[in-house]
């Protein structure tokens, strides 16, 4: 899936990295994605790449309740990610993902995928290579275990959360077709068992929370941006040059 010599390099000399951990519902994707815009920074989705996986898998016939088929599987995974965020695609060999990994097939299988440790291993050290070879001034990586295992050692750690009826009814709104009450056991199903493959829902030492819960996108935003300035600004004291959003 990726060449394993990336594996435990740095996450990228050079390139700030802002690494946001959340729950489903929390807003972490679209938050995200404006504080990079906001920066002049790149956007990395991690979950993307095991959506795209389980998107893969399912295209071959694959129970990814079955590890070893989703190991092996992987093996032949040709994935590639935009880290744009004015320019957001996804694609698996060649082929434009980027709608057909939201399907609720897709999110259904996808902490199936995600459950493999090899599987994790591997993407994560693509998740490091993306950011190592961006050729931007920084990248805001967004996911559920950045902040402890892909980049833990990155200046700003965020923890971004909301009250689990929050996120639910965000989910909902964003999923129009969908009945309100079925999405939220959904979200419920997919917390549940993604946490007991990876603690997302509780920061770590040293990570900052960011509770949404009563605040709307834009102070969610700047929220994060705040974080962001002073956690740069306490690692430098002298630099000149840390982001101001504006």
């Amino acid at each position: 899936m990726t060449d394993p010599s990336t594996s435990g390099q740095p996450t990228g000399a050079g390139t700030v990295v802002v690494a946001l951990d959340g729950p489903a519902g929390s807003g972490k994707s679209s938050v995200s994605k404006q504080v990079a815009r906001r920066l002049g920074y790149g956007y990395l989705d991690t979950g993307a790449a095991y959506r795209a996986l389980a998107w893969h898998a399912l295209e071959r016939g694959i129970d990814t309740s079955d590890a070893a088929s989703v190991l092996d599987v992987s093996g032949d995974f040709d994935y590639a990610i935009s880290l744009d965020p004015d320019s957001y695609w996804v694609r698996v060999g060649g082929v434009d993902v980027t709608d057909a990994i939201r399907e609720p097939r897709v999110s259904d299988a996808v902490s199936g995928v995600a459950r493999v440790p090899a599987v994790r291993q591997s993407v994560n050290a693509l998740f490091r290579a993306l950011v190592a070879h961006s050729g931007r001034p920084g990248v805001v990586v967004e996911g559920r275990d950045i902040t402890t295992v892909v980049a833990p050692d990155a200046p700003v750690r965020i923890l971004l959360t909301a009250a689990p009826e929050v996120r639910a009814a965000r989910r909902s709104a964003e999923l129009t077709t969908q009945d309100a009450a079925a999405v939220a056991a959904a979200l419920h199903r997919r917390d549940a068992s993604d946490s007991s493959v990876v603690d997302f829902l509780t920061a770590a030492p040293g990570v900052e929370v960011v509770d949404s819960t009563d605040l709307d996108f834009d102070q969610t935003v700047d929220a994060v941006l705040g974080v962001i300035r002073s956690a740069l600004s306490a690692s430098d004291p002298l630099q000149t040059g840390a982001p101001d959003g504006r």
